[in-house]
């Protein structure tokens, strides 16, 4: 009895050394993706107030949203390959000081250029190179899935409340101060998270170091830039049918009720993105370091996995989108009440995400990803069915939570499948793919209900329910594809 008193004690001062060392980890890295997240959606609550303040349009402003988005899309792979060049902490804190001086110079914007420079550029790179090293660092530093899991889960639903919370603390900074106040913001939280970074421990990465595929990261770029460029384009011309003028230097080259020209640029980017295949392939053969192995795809396990991403990421910025519009325009919301609204969801992801480790210990990763789906699409079916433009405000909880809760145990699930079936010399490779398809759901996401929403025959209520209906078809479509995941990786 004494002796395993005795033994027993060094197993609780490791355990608690083990959870001072995965908050000094996971905290800095959670704190990235809030901010990461935070401000992709909270610039879209002040568009009027900059648009005044720095002389500009309306239009101007969404285009240096645009840019953002696209610099981040665009970058995300080569971003990630520097991590095994670099280090990943090293990317990391570069990422944060790229990212933070941007902040700075857009919140002394006085024109449109700056803010462009600030917010699309310099954020938007910073964000590439921060955001990969994030999901590296949890892989490699915990063996245990369900460790994995519960860290990636914090990570998680640090991201969703960003992302959920960014329209209702902008709104509230813009009002309560100014604008500029949420850049700033922005850039104390950098700065705090700098220092809390120091402490991050690097494990060893593979040697030798591998050389920069420059072509393949240009290639990579171009395609994903064009692809995006694309979707996004898809609010303004439709998918299929052009809804309004093609215009080049004043030229008409696809008149309305001609074909969607967004075809052009995310036809080209496919091309782009097929000769980056060759070019990567051909790197392999002649044994030079290509900018992410292809080898990666011809698993059954990642493909699948990469698509739930995909389709996760499509429906819950494509929720947020629809739901924002709704309330603004149809209940007469404004940017504060619109967040308060959506707290339901936070609090779903946030509940889904904390219980992730717990869950990763008694469910497999594919169980998991097809509950979430399922909440989802039980959570669009009660808003759908319960949601009217004369309902209470109560009738928005139930399926905004469950949508939240969906997310937040599949979001972790998938992150936690496909950073785990890859061997950790090529995580750098993974999380690069990993975070490039999830801004590319996010953009799907919100040009598809986007353009749900305009190419309705009335608009008003009807076209919310039929795009948040489309929602519930995707969400479907990603049960099924779930469905097909392996079932044989055993809870950690």
């Amino acid at each position: 009895m004494g002796r395993d008193r005795t033994s027993a004690v060094p197993t609780l001062e490791v355990m608690a050394m083990t959870r001072t060392g995965s908050a000094t980890l996971v905290l800095p890295l959670a704190l990235a993706q809030f901010v990461a997240s935070f401000a992709a959606t909270t610039m879209n609550v002040a568009i009027s107030a900059i648009a005044v303040d720095i002389g500009t349009t309306v239009i101007g402003v969404q285009t240096t949203i645009t840019l953002f988005t696209l610099t981040m899309a665009a970058l995300m792979i080569p971003g990630s390959k520097l991590t095994d060049i670099w280090g990943r902490k090293v990317c990391f804190l570069v990422g944060l000081v790229v990212y933070g001086v941007g902040a700075v110079l857009a919140s002394l914007a006085t024109g449109l250029g700056v803010m462009v420079l600030g917010y699309s550029v310099l954020e938007g790179v910073g964000s590439a190179l921060m955001i990969p090293p994030i999901y590296i660092l949890i892989t490699v530093s915990f063996d245990d899935v369900a460790a994995r899991a519960r860290n990636f889960g914090v990570v998680s639903g640090a991201g969703g409340l960003g992302a959920a919370a960014g329209p209702l603390i902008g709104g509230v900074v813009t009002s309560a101060l100014s604008w500029r106040a949420s850049f700033l913001l922005q850039a104390l939280l950098v700065l705090s998270i700098i220092v809390l970074a120091r402490r991050v421990a690097d494990p060893p990465r593979p040697e030798p170091r591998p050389g920069f595929d420059l072509l393949g990261a240009a290639l990579c770029a171009l395609g994903l830039f064009l692809v995006v460029f694309g979707i996004l384009r898809t609010g303004t011309y439709g998918w299929l049918v052009a809804r309004v003028d093609f215009r080049v230097a004043g030229a008409v080259l696809v008149p309305a009720g001609g074909p969607s020209p967004v075809w052009i640029s995310i036809g080209a980017g496919v091309v782009t993105l097929a000769l980056l295949v060759l070019h990567l392939r051909a790197r392999e053969r002649a044994g030079r370091d290509p900018l992410f192995s292809v080898a990666l795809f011809r698993g059954r396990t990642t493909c699948l996995g990469l698509t739930t991403q995909l389709l996760q990421w499509l429906v819950l910025q494509g929720a947020f989108f629809v739901i924002s519009v709704y309330l603004q325009q149809v209940r007469g919301f404004d940017a504060i009440g619109t967040g308060l609204m959506l707290l339901p969801a936070t609090v779903g992801i946030l509940l889904s995400s904390g219980a992730a480790g717990r869950l990763a210990r008694r469910h497999t990763q594919r169980w998991l990803i097809c509950g979430g789906f399922v909440l989802t699409v039980v959570g669009v079916g009660l808003l759908l069915a319960l949601v009217r433009e004369d309902s209470g405000v109560l009738s928005f909880v139930p399926g905004l939570f469950l949508i939240g809760a969906g997310i937040g145990v599949m979001l972790t699930a998938s992150v936690n499948l496909v950073q785990s079936g890859s061997p950790l010399e090529l995580q750098g490779d993974i999380s690069g793919i990993s975070r490039a398809v999830s801004n590319l759901g996010s953009s799907v996401g919100t040009a598809l209900v986007g353009s749900v929403l305009v190419g309705a025959a009335r608009p008003g209520g009807g076209s919310f329910a039929l795009a948040l209906a489309t929602l519930g078809v995707v969400a479907v479509l990603g049960l099924v594809v779930a469905v097909l995941l392996p079932g044989t990786t055993q809870p950690g």
